[in-house]
């Protein structure tokens, strides 16, 4: 591995866990937050010449940390609040993998009530988990400036009113877990389905988010809803080896090979599904879903459909519903399935699921010609290489008439 490829690896594995500690001792996100990218910066200059070094997270670790204090002492000369501020070894022999706690604890922080739901889910993104803002705007269904701004905000709004940047106390667990569990919801999100660059899935991503889930698990055992959030990642994390080919491409649910699929992990969601009493959560109905996902024979869609039904009906989100008229036009009613989709287009503007959807829907009902324009539209919005490549094989396979568009699967 060259030395550009590994400060890749190194931002993609480390970023998160590295800003976790920096924040942590420093107390201070834009402060953490530069003398990290001072540190990648830094690495891409001298690791080509001087080698990669042995620990790359170590030696981050160190300069982020040292160039984070140059910047302290300029700011404050009398220097009194440097020992406030700074805490824990600064060697280069530092060892990030002993931060686990740290993440969480930043997690939790970062979900402080103070801030407005929304900002505090971008912000644990962000800070505790890494992601870029582009990413957590995409989540959000939001322009990256919108989202910018919204994170410029609240760590305004953190610093104006003293949030510590500390680990909450047992009282303070429970009301911050909704938001908690929203944030390793959108981080396993990304990590199961990108939503830009070259890789369509981010196994490592999706695995922290599982990890979390636990570590959660263990610090509020008796909670319902960490247990359903938990089952419906592991059901689907269980799929990612058989949802792209050899080559790259895409392969959705019903062509899948079962035998790439990690029967240990379903059974493991399985099981957590069976702890759970009837459905009373937004996260059990989706584990019920990616529980049917999950089985050898053929997906009752039927089935499925009633529960994205239920889902819509307590969370009027227009992404379930997108989900909703697949499953619709996977049960036999595509006509009932475009009716659906009616719209959508408006409230997810940025989304190329929709035309590729109707692209789909049109398709199955033999409007070749107004599918080809969704799918155009579709192919427009696409972010990730795997399913650009998808769109442009169907839209000429629709296209054909001797296309396979009545029994081509719509779910990945």
């Amino acid at each position: 591995m060259n030395a550009h490829d590994a400060v890749e690896q190194a931002y993609r594995e480390h970023w998160s866990r590295l800003l976790a500690l920096l924040l942590t001792r420093l107390r201070r996100f834009d402060v953490a937050e530069d003398g990290l990218q001072d540190a990648f910066v830094a690495a891409a200059r001298t690791w080509p010449d001087q080698g990669v070094p042995d620990r790359p997270a170590a030696w981050l670790l160190t300069t982020a940390h040292r160039r984070a204090l140059d910047r302290i002492r300029r700011e404050d000369n009398d220097r009194r609040r440097l020992p406030l501020l700074v805490t824990g070894t600064t060697r280069e022999d530092a060892d990030p993998d002993a931060i686990a706690d740290e993440r969480l604890r930043l997690l939790f922080a970062c979900c402080h009530p103070a801030l407005s739901a929304d900002a505090r889910a971008a912000m644990t993104l962000r800070f505790g988990a890494g992601l870029r803002t582009a990413e957590i705007a995409r989540l959000f269904l939001v322009p990256e400036p919108t989202m910018s701004a919204r994170l410029t905000r609240a760590k305004a709004k953190m610093a104006r009113a003293g949030i510590p940047l500390r680990r909450p106390s047992a009282d303070d667990l429970p009301e911050r877990l909704g938001v908690m569990l929203k944030v390793v919801y959108l981080l396993f999100t990304e990590g199961y389905r990108a939503t830009a660059g070259p890789e369509y899935q981010r196994p490592r991503l999706a695995d922290e988010a599982i990890r979390l889930g636990y570590l959660l698990g263990e610090l509020l055992p008796e909670q319902d809803e960490i247990v359903a959030l938990l089952a419906l990642m592991v059901l689907q994390h269980a799929r990612r080896d058989a949802r792209l080919d050899d080559e790259g491409r895409l392969v959705l649910l019903p062509d899948q090979d079962r035998a790439k699929w990690r029967h240990d992990e379903i059974d493991r969601g399985m099981d957590l599904l069976r702890r759970l009493g009837p459905a009373v959560s937004e996260y059990h109905l989706q584990a019920l879903i990616a529980a049917e996902h999950s089985t050898t024979g053929a997906t009752d869609w039927p089935r499925v459909a009633r529960l994205y039904a239920e889902l819509e009906r307590r969370t009027a989100s227009p992404v379930v519903r997108l989900n909703r008229a697949v499953a619709i036009a996977e049960a036999g009613s595509p006509q009932a399935a475009l009716s659906l989709v009616e719209g959508l287009e408006k409230v997810l503007p940025a989304s190329h699921l929709v035309p590729a959807v109707r692209a789909e829907l049109l398709c199955r009902l033999d409007h070749r010609e107004d599918a080809a324009a969704a799918f155009d539209a579709a192919l427009r919005l696409v972010r990730t290489d795997a399913e650009r490549d998808h769109l442009r094989r169907r839209r000429a396979d629709c296209l054909n008439a001797g296309g396979s568009a009545d029994d081509h699967p719509l779910l990945g």
